[in-house]
């Protein structure tokens, strides 16, 4: 087992990592910019060092310092955390040219996933069923209008190496092509440096639904059932849940026996999650996230299975500590995502935080790093907390839900928390009503 962890990440993710490594004994070291030097985990860690100037590519995403940082505390792992050097294959390399475990998936499967029009083809190789669309990259509008009238209209344009939406646009008929693929190619080159773009058929009603599955080195894959992430704006996150109220039984044994056989040919590592498209009762691969999902708490209070300490006792070279039978599934689970944001323009709200309540109770799962007095600074996401509520169904798990956002205060800076509470109120939301694009539908009615 690894004797000391660097953590290269911030906020609600980088404590929950630490919360796993104290847990395991582990020794921790927290990275982090000139302003976060009062962060939470910066103060819980072991060690801390300081990498950077504020903005994410001086410090976070600066991979020359954290494996400075790595090699002067002596850190024998680096856990990437969500987002930022996460799914980097040049980084994993980096880091294990040092002599450094990555807690990632091998750097191959980084870059054969982390490219959607091979990670695409590799899937339909395997029989997973994926959207009709172009072939690979599409070069010019011309192609463009050709494979249009060969799948249909609408049809959606994104971005290759894209992620979180950037680089998506919809054509609804030939007039909207050239302006839909210019934009999703600018948007990618200006997000990704890559303005290398795809298409496909754009699905009209779909519900957003992901497998977290978790392998290790021996040839043993398991999943941990299926999370709803339906409930989104501008392709972001908002509420993730599990179950799916949309899927039977049967069709959710479907998705994770697809899921479990896709990551077994490929030879996968590690922690990952499979995304699909569901619509009238068929599934379509999105992509594959080969990372711990902002959302894996769902899938750990549903099933009391800790993912981020299966995934560090597999990048350590030990075995899956259970089967899939021995997983079980209980009860329903919602997870809220707290973002510091107006919650009715969601433009960013960084600011001091002037008083903190967190709701508790049986239950209840809070995972932040706010703290009263604590200031959110403008560089990077803007996620603050999640909410995570367990219960015995759904309607109670909604009926808990509503409580607990009615206790939740965060004072000084506007954030999520007043559209959640109308969201867990609406008819639609509690009868399971709703697909991928229900939210931005009916924003202006809540």
């Amino acid at each position: 087992m690894f004797r000391k962890i660097l953590i290269a990440n911030r906020g609600e993710i980088a404590v929950r990592i630490l919360r796993a490594c104290k847990m395991m004994g582990i020794k921790t070291v927290a990275v982090h910019s000139v302003i976060d030097e009062a962060l939470m985990h910066v103060r819980l860690a072991d060690e801390s060092v300081c990498i950077g100037p504020d903005k994410a590519a001086d410090s976070y995403l600066n991979i020359a310092s954290i494996l400075s940082a790595a090699e002067l505390t002596g850190c024998d792992a680096i856990h990437p955390g969500v987002g930022f050097l996460s799914e980097n294959e040049k980084f994993a390399k980096m880091v294990a040219g040092h002599g450094i475990k990555f807690i990632g998936p091998d750097p191959r499967h980084l870059a054969e996933m982390g490219d959607k029009i091979l990670a695409k083809k590799t899937m339909a190789s395997y029989g997973v069923p994926v959207v009709k669309g172009s072939n690979g990259n599409v070069q010019s509008i011309d192609e463009a209008m050709d494979i249009a009238e060969e799948i249909g209209y609408p049809i959606l344009f994104k971005a290759a190496s894209g992620g979180g939406g950037k680089g998506m646009k919809v054509a609804n008929s030939t007039s909207e092509i050239e302006s839909a693929f210019k934009l999703a190619k600018a948007e990618s080159k200006s997000s990704f440096n890559d303005d290398t773009v795809y298409m496909e058929r754009y699905l009209q009603n779909p519900r957003h639904i992901e497998v977290q599955i978790i392998s290790d080195a021996f040839g043993n894959v398991i999943h941990l059932g299926e999370r709803d992430c339906s409930i989104q704006r501008n392709h972001q996150k908002i509420i993730e849940e599990a179950p799916s109220t949309a899927l039977s039984h049967d069709q959710r044994k479907v998705i994770g026996e697809i899921a479990i056989n896709a990551v077994k040919r490929l030879g996968y590592v590690g922690v990952g999650t499979l995304e699909f498209l569901y619509e009238n009762n068929e599934f379509f691969f999105m992509e594959m996230n080969t990372r711990l999902q902002v959302e894996h708490g769902v899938s750990e209070e549903l099933t009391g299975i800790d993912i981020v300490k299966e995934q560090i006792r597999i990048a350590s070279g030990e075995r899956l500590s259970f089967s899939q039978s021995d997983v079980q599934f209980s009860g329903h689970v919602i997870e809220f995502r707290i973002n510091a944001e107006s919650p009715d323009t969601f433009l960013p709200s960084p600011g001091k935080v002037d008083e903190l309540f967190f709701p508790g109770g049986n239950g209840i799962r809070i995972d932040s790093h706010l703290y009263r007095d604590y200031t959110v600074p403008p560089f990077y996401d803007s996620l603050i907390a999640k909410i995570i509520v367990h219960a015995d169904n759904r309607a109670d798990c909604l009926s808990k839900a509503m409580g607990a956002l009615d206790e939740l205060v965060i004072d000084g800076i506007l954030n999520t928390t007043d559209l959640h509470k109308k969201l867990v109120r609406n008819n639609d939301i509690i009868l399971g009503n709703f697909n991928i694009h229900w939210l931005e539908k009916n924003l202006g009615g809540l």
